[in-house]
């Protein structure tokens, strides 16, 4: 199978991707605008062919290019999983006549991207889903806070997670909040909803969920993406037979014949709210970032990113995927800025609790930070897992509370 990959080494999980594509037998012709030596030699090695084009966001551009680069050439599938390449890739499979039944149309990856039409298709089919309105203009979100009313969460129309979401709870928070979205041109206002924020990450054939996964999120991401000192953390359950989850999981699947999913991950978020309900909150057509992916894979003991390709390339799933472990994953964030100086807390948690942990990445002394508010990975991360849901979340509060790295 012939297939375009569009961004193969960025993000940081896409050269996994590129890696499993070829593992299944799939010759990949990939497309960025990051010129070839740039990319790693892994990445590299596995590309049958690479087309370096201006700007990987400019749509036509890189059909144009593509098409010209690829005339001759008997293409089966354009595939991408990074958010703001996903309609691009919908687009070339239409341009080439590759739609089928296992590929996502225009307008059904339009449903994953655009924040308010998702939520229409959703809610048209019963299910519940936070009040919302578009907005274009900061006149226009004045009038949509008396509408859905307060608290409320704003966020791009074609955002990606939580990246420019704030939460408005009075008028003076309105007042700044709305200069930090004018290089916005369309925003969502929203209910903002009570209760536990968690996921719904499915890898889905032909509509149907073959390997499903709830991730529960400490604090709730638009917390932990407003304030610095705040360790995120995350938890992937092993035991989704939880009566807790149910409706979690039930919403899921409904949210996937909501929008028409086909073959490939989906990565949902949805809030549990304190009398036990499932209110829908956003889905992507692709996998989760920020170690997702990685965490299934702890979980089960598998190789997902392999899986993927099997599943886009030849519609099947094949892995044996017990969920044996509970997952944790806490993102660290030095105190200071400028590059970290000293790390407590570390040595003590790696010498006790060496069996349960499987990566480290936690910023050593000498490391510059990275900018906190570009991504989750932060300042490193430290990942680990137990048979033992209760032991796990201890893990987290540990790792939250004793690791601090301090940068000047």
């Amino acid at each position: 199978m012939d297939v375009v990959f569009i961004s193969p080494h960025y993000p940081a999980e896409m050269p996994h991707f590129l890696r499993g594509l070829v593992e299944v037998g799939a010759r990949v012709y990939g497309i960025a605008d990051a010129p070839l030596s740039a990319l790693s030699a892994d990445v590299k090695r596995h590309l049958t062919a690479y087309l370096q084009v201006p700007g990987i966001l400019d749509e036509d551009d890189v059909i144009t290019r593509a098409t010209d680069w690829l005339r001759g050439r008997n293409v089966d599938l354009v595939l991408a999983n990074w958010e703001p390449v996903m309609l691009l890739a919908a687009r070339m499979n239409e341009r080439w006549g590759l739609v089928s039944d296992n590929i996502m149309t225009v307008d059904a990856v339009r449903g994953f991207r655009d924040k308010r039409l998702m939520k229409e298709r959703v809610e048209a089919h019963g299910l519940r889903v936070p009040r919302s309105v578009r907005v274009k203009t900061a006149a226009e979100a004045r009038e949509a806070v008396r509408v859905v009313g307060l608290p409320l969460v704003i966020k791009p129309i074609a955002g990606a997670g939580s990246a420019d979401t704030f939460k408005v709870d009075d008028e003076a928070s309105l007042d700044l909040v709305l200069p930090l979205l004018t290089n916005v041109p369309e925003a969502i206002v929203e209910e903002y909803v009570e209760g536990e924020e968690l996921t719904y990450d499915a890898l889905v054939v032909g509509g149907e969920p073959v390997y499903e996964n709830v991730v529960q999120y400490f604090p709730k991401p638009i917390i932990s993406r407003s304030e610095e000192a705040v360790s995120p953390a995350q938890v992937a359950i092993a035991d989704l037979s939880q009566a807790r989850l149910a409706p979690g999981l039930e919403l899921g699947r409904g949210v996937l014949k909501a929008l028409g999913m086909k073959d490939g991950f989906v990565h949902m978020e949805w809030y549990l709210t304190p009398g036990g309900d499932a209110v829908f909150g956003e889905i992507a057509c692709r996998a989760g970032g920020a170690k997702l992916v990685d965490m299934m894979n702890w979980a089960s003991d598998i190789d997902l990113y392999r899986e993927w390709a099997r599943v886009v390339c030849h519609r099947e799933f094949q892995a044996h995927a017990p969920r044996r472990y509970n997952v944790g994953v806490v993102f660290k964030r030095a105190r200071g800025q400028g590059v970290v100086r000293r790390v407590e807390g570390l040595d003590d948690f790696l010498r006790a609790h060496a069996q349960n942990v499987v990566e480290d990445t936690i910023f050593r002394p000498g490391t510059p930070r990275r900018d906190w508010k570009q991504t989750l990975l932060s300042d490193g991360f430290i990942a680990f897992r137990h048979e033992d849901q209760d032991t796990v979340m201890a893990l987290v509060r540990e790792a939250v509370d004793t690791i601090v790295l301090h940068a000047r």
